[in-house]
């Protein structure tokens, strides 16, 4: 399998993750790495943060300068997406006409954001660079797209406001108790928040909601969830729900077929589930260039999230949604702690506000099944040390 030509459609963090780790294995065939923007791979995370406000520039964001491709006999295909793949011929097409030849297809196509006629979105450098905060910015979606571009909207003097359809932030992804301080967090900028809100219409200059409210708005930025990429996988026949389904080693229904990163709907304990995080993104691109070199080992990382917002790292342990219980550790009225999400006496995740040591050794306690319960975390004093 070593030899076997590889061929990677999507040029992001887990694309690229994969080629880079490929050589790393010592695969000696070709790779091929596929992207449909005319510029180098590079990072997004930094494009609605440190990007955004003009700290880093573009040549920041780049995984590897174009001398790595070519040193490492990695050829980049660039502005050229794959347009539809013949499984038989085991050949991917390009937009172009041109025709590429694979021993195994890795798909790593992404997500996009779900979009608002009006809106911007940020995915890509020309999309955060049409979008620098100014004037009065409304934000529709208080997930954590939409608050950090707040943040940073905040942070460069803009008047603004975040609408949210459910009646609280973060709903999704984080606990109400860690929700409600980043929320408390924002407010003390100056943010204001409209919840159980939704967009009728966006103008320009203003933003319709449904019960006829109108808001001035000089920049309205939507950060309400993504869509992924499957439809290139689902013309294939693939397997396809919510994302391109995989098996525990990352295989679609297609053995010689991988899916990785946003677009995976992958095997998580006794369910299945599609993340869109950096860590995702590059523990299966690291994931799929073992399998494709010979490793037997199914992909059992736990998942693990970060999001800077002004001084405030949020950071997430695990997967928290489902769970009916909590316990606060550390001082939420200073803005540091961790609040420990269980589902009955099991420990799903770890969500820590500005307690990084709380979230290694949390990843590390989640890796190991260590069995934590609320009464042992309950108790005053309790360090996560000490159960490490």
């Amino acid at each position: 399998m070593t030899d076997a030509s590889v061929v990677i459609v999507g040029a992001g963090q887990a694309g690229c993750q994969a080629a880079v780790s490929l050589r790393e294995r010592g695969h000696r065939g070709a790779i091929t790495l596929i992207g449909d923007e005319g510029v180098l791979p590079y990072q997004r995370p930094p494009l609605t943060k440190a990007y955004l406000q003009g700290d880093i520039g573009f040549g920041d964001l780049v995984f590897r300068p174009e001398k790595y491709y070519a040193e490492h006999d990695i050829t980049l295909v660039l502005d050229d997406p794959a347009v539809s793949i013949d499984r038989a011929a085991r050949q991917v097409v390009l937009r172009s006409g041109r025709v590429v030849e694979f021993g195994n297809l890795v798909l790593a196509t992404g997500s996009r954001p779900r979009p608002i006629p009006g809106a911007h979105t940020i995915r890509t450098t020309t999309d955060a660079d049409s979008a620098r905060p100014h004037g009065r910015v409304v934000t529709i979606g208080a997930g954590f797209i939409g608050l950090e571009y707040a943040a940073v909207a905040s942070e460069a003097g803009c008047d603004v406001t975040v609408i949210e359809a459910q009646p609280r932030a973060l709903a999704r992804v984080l606990s109400e108790e860690t929700a409600e301080h980043v929320v408390q967090v924002h407010r003390r900028r100056g943010v204001k928040f409209l919840f159980n809100a939704t967009v009728a219409e966006v103008r320009p200059g203003e933003v319709v909601l449904a019960d006829g409210t109108v808001l001035p708005a000089d920049l309205v930025v939507a950060g309400i969830g993504v869509v992924p990429n499957a439809e290139l996988a689902a013309e294939a026949g693939l397997s396809v729900d919510d994302g391109i389904v995989v098996d525990p080693w990352l295989r679609t229904s297609d053995p010689v077929i991988f899916a990785i990163g946003d677009c995976a709907r992958f095997h998580h304990g006794a369910r299945q589930i599609r993340l869109e995080c950096v860590q995702n993104a590059v523990d299966q691109g690291t994931a799929v260039a073992e399998v494709i070199t010979g490793s037997a080992e199914p992909y059992a990382p736990v998942p693990w999230f970060w999001s800077d917002q002004y001084a405030m790292k949020v950071q997430i342990a695990g997967v928290t949604d489902g769970h009916d219980s909590v316990v606060v550790t550390g001082d939420p009225v200073s803005g540091a702690f961790s609040v420990f999400c269980f589902a009955g006496d099991r420990l799903l995740g770890v969500e820590s506000v500005n307690k990084p040591v709380d979230h290694v050794l949390a990843r590390r306690l989640l890796a190991a099944n260590c069995p934590i319960r609320p009464e042992m975390v309950a108790v005053p004093g309790f360090d996560l040390r000490t159960a490490a």
